[in-house]
């Protein structure tokens, strides 16, 4: 089967859908946000609409990100016009975002780009070649009670402030970006007072744990792909490198469909409202493993890329070495006295 004529087949846009999920996402997100603040002191009704709310926002960035490949909408300028009017709900610059997200998709699985990615993983041969100090830090930082809260709140409320890249693609509109936030924030204040912030603010927090969460999963799991060139396979790289996420059909809308993610590198031209029924109709002998929530949750303890067992493992038990100082102690023993 000719897989990637297979998934031009779901490449077609239609503005019908598109402006569907679109306007529908941003009502669901600005009535969520309504009745949780308004309704502030009743938990049973502000903790779901908060929730609903943090999904809304979270279903907003892949619409983004979406635009940014020119993938939701018809046209170029529908694409540019929705992705720059999401970019204050998002948190995410757009042009810039847009720019730095490309470079992930042309280097996805080469471990000689490691920094286009959006979570850095060592190798095991790194680990064992560094300090005891790069090692707290990297184990700090892989640690998902670090990594999710910590890694939501500096992404989303600090480091989108001026992200990486931002003079090579648009200081400009960074700025622009950030003054918007903050007007809309003021008119969230004039409107709903101290309550209104704090909630906004809250489930925001949510809605980018969820984020990191998704993007941990996306390139973070056992039998992910990593290679160098010349032997980095750039179609295996997509596929067995990018995540398949199996928790079920609702999820899948409610964080349009970003779930599937190695379809998408794949093919980053299919609309999100494609990419369901695209992964669902491939033939079962090149459909790819789906990821339930009980490996997801696994996978949050894998840590470095075993070059030699090519997959992801675990910190190193103790003192131990790995998989090189294991091969090591089995060649020495092998040596004739």
């Amino acid at each position: 089967m000719d897989l990637r004529a297979y998934t031009r087949t779901y490449c077609e846009k239609d503005n019908r859908l598109a402006a569907l999920s679109y306007f529908g996402t941003f009502a669901v997100y600005f009535l969520a946000l309504t009745v949780a603040i308004r309704h502030a002191e009743i938990w049973y009704l502000m903790l779901p609409a908060g929730v609903v709310f943090a999904f809304a926002a979270v279903r907003l960035y892949v619409l983004q990100h979406d635009t940014g490949h020119q993938s939701l909408f018809e046209t170029r300028l529908q694409n540019e016009l929705a992705g720059h009017v999401l970019s204050p709900f998002t948190f995410a610059p757009f042009e810039v975002m847009k720019q730095n997200h490309n470079e992930h998709h042309a280097y996805v699985g080469n471990l000689e780009h490691r920094e286009s990615g959006e979570i850095h993983t060592m190798t095991l041969r790194e680990w064992q070649a560094a300090g005891w100090q790069q090692r707290m830090v990297y184990r700090l930082y892989r640690n998902p009670l670090v990594l999710v809260p910590f890694g939501a709140a500096f992404t989303y409320f600090i480091r989108y402030r001026w992200p990486k890249n931002t003079l090579r693609f648009g200081a400009l509109g960074v700025v622009l970006h950030n003054v918007v936030i903050l007007l809309l924030l003021g008119l969230l204040y004039a409107i709903a007072g101290t309550t209104g912030m704090l909630i906004w603010l809250g489930f925001s927090f949510l809605g980018g744990m969820i984020g990191v969460f998704l993007v941990y999963l996306q390139h973070n799991f056992e039998d992910t792909y990593w290679d160098r060139r010349p032997d980095l396979n750039p179609q295996v790289a997509a596929l067995q490198g990018s995540s398949c996420l199996d928790f079920g059909w609702f999820f899948d809308f409610a964080v349009a469909n970003i779930t599937l993610h190695d379809i998408h590198h794949f093919n980053a031209r299919i609309p999100s409202y494609r990419l369901r029924r695209c992964h669902h109709n491939l033939p079962p002998e090149i459909a790819p493993r789906r990821i339930g929530f009980g490996e997801a949750v696994r996978a949050m303890g894998l840590k470095l890329w075993d070059e030699d067992q090519q997959r992801l493992v675990p910190f190193p038990p103790g003192n131990a070495q790995g998989s090189l100082a294991t091969a090591a102690g089995q060649t020495n023993t092998q040596e004739p006295s």
